[in-house]
């Protein structure tokens, strides 16, 4: 049995390079999260700022998409609202797979598809879908 390759296949919307024109940025759904947990707490981009030790502009640039944070100013924030930063990966998780669908196709290295998947193929595309 041939060893099988993964590659993506276009979907809706999507030219042969995987790109699109709407694909999201992480520092927009980075930005709509944080404002999200924020909104939610009924809190003012003042009073998160202060608590998390970054400039009001500055927050409010990482709201909008603008700016991206770094690892600490992320980590400063999320405690600022009470958020684990798990949480906030996991929220980051669902934007993302509302956002964008992507189709695999497993083929042999020939080219041609497979007749049917073996126990590696099926892992493969677990691990694919996974990330």
């Amino acid at each position: 049995m041939s060893e099988g390759v993964l590659r993506a296949v276009p979907g809706p919307g999507r030219d042969t390079s995987g790109n699109t024109a709407d694909e999201p940025l992480l520092r927009d759904l980075v930005g709509a999260a944080l404002r999200r947990a924020r909104l939610r707490q009924g809190r003012t981009l003042r009073d998160v700022a202060d608590q998390a030790q970054v400039s009001l502009p500055y927050l409010s640039e990482i709201e909008r998409g603008r700016k991206e944070p770094s690892s600490e100013v992320l980590a400063a924030v999320c405690r600022a609202l009470g958020v684990r930063l798990v949480d906030l990966v996991g929220a980051l998780h669902t934007d993302l797979t509302s956002a964008t669908t992507v189709t695999v196709s497993v083929t042999t290295r020939w080219g041609r598809p497979r007749s049917g998947t073996s126990r590696r193929d099926g892992q493969a595309m677990v691990a694919l879908l996974a990330a």
